[in-house]
């Protein structure tokens, strides 16, 4: 655990290499893989209701109020990110596959993590409120969002392999409509939801794994270890680690030039530099076919973890400073 602790490991990612080992040595088929993937299917849409259920109005309320300090965060989330994930397509096919790309581009129109977004900048003693307003918000708009960007950024790359408009359409029922019926049901079951908290985040994670289970047992089957090799694992580790540190650097002097205070650069900084795991593995199931979900998540995989370690020590940084 000291070791963990040491590398800034994240505990539930180890759990996810053991449920991807799992699935590559015991991968589910038949009936089965059709019982998971009911499973899953309930999971998700349970997993969207109570991030629906979670939000309160008054974050969004608040969230507007600064609206400068979100807009500059939600421009970073939606926009350049994109940008940046779709000038990746010069690498293809030469260092990177076309799945893998593809990966990439659906990693870079996720929204922002809620949890360590706001750990971090808790951390750093940056703005935790305008922190929590803007994670919560950037969720709420990726359900919205994200199916709009992949739309527009993945039309003209998936070779016909996936079908957008249907994608669209399964991610606003099976995700859009469980988040806006969780939302409108919190003033009923809001104080339940605040009390267990804790119990509901553990179901969050059982939910991804289930997904991750799933998706590697289908890419097990289709040989994805013959498609992903060392050489792939260092190109992804090497991509995510620019993306990231690009993205750091608009944050950090857009803040800056923005004339931002110290509290709310910190807060721009953490909470436009991330991309939500929780959120990405569940819509994954949903738009692309279930024999490329993979291999799509990888990259999203890496790039949480680096995230992780880096902005732990971004984070420490910033506290020094602030001393």
């Amino acid at each position: 655990m000291n070791i963990i602790k040491l590398l800034k490991i994240d505990p539930f990612l180890l759990t996810l290499i053991i449920v991807v080992i799992t699935a590559t040595i015991l991968p589910c088929e038949g009936d089965t893989k059709r019982f998971f993937e009911t499973l899953t299917t309930i999971a998700i849409a349970l997993l969207f209701f109570m991030h629906g259920a979670k939000l309160s109005f008054n974050a969004i309320i608040d969230g507007i109020k600064n609206w400068r300090l979100h807009l500059v965060i939600f421009v970073t989330t939606f926009i350049v990110f994109p940008i940046l994930g779709s000038t990746l397509q010069i690498f293809v096919p030469t260092l990177l596959s076309n799945d893998l790309y593809l990966g990439f581009i659906y990693l870079c129109t996720l929204p922002a993590t809620v949890q360590s977004a706001i750990a971090f900048t808790s951390i750093a003693r940056g703005n935790i409120a305008a922190a929590i307003c803007s994670a919560s918000a950037s969720t709420l708009l990726g359900v919205f969002v994200t199916p709009i960007l992949i739309g527009i950024f993945m039309h003209t790359q998936s070779n016909g392999a996936l079908d957008i408009s249907d994608a669209i359409y399964s991610i606003m029922i099976k995700l859009m409509l469980p988040f806006v019926i969780g939302h409108l049901s919190r003033p009923l079951i809001g104080k339940w939801i605040d009390k267990y908290r804790k119990v509901i985040n553990q179901t969050d994670r059982l939910s991804i794994l289930l997904v991750v289970y799933v998706a590697f047992s289908s890419a097990v089957i289709n040989g994805i270890w013959q498609q992903i090799d060392l050489i792939s694992f260092i190109t992804i580790i090497f991509f995510s680690l620019l993306l990231l540190t690009i993205v750091l650097l608009i944050t950090t002097y857009s803040a800056r030039l923005l004339g931002f205070n110290k509290q709310d650069e910190i807060t721009i900084v953490f909470c436009g530099s991330k991309k939500s795991l929780a959120s990405g593995i569940p819509m994954a199931s949903i738009i692309f076919p279930i024999s490329v979900t993979g291999i799509m998540v990888l990259p999203l995989m890496i790039f949480h973890q680096i995230q992780l370690m880096v902005c732990a020590l971004l984070a420490a940084h910033y506290a020094k400073r602030r001393d």
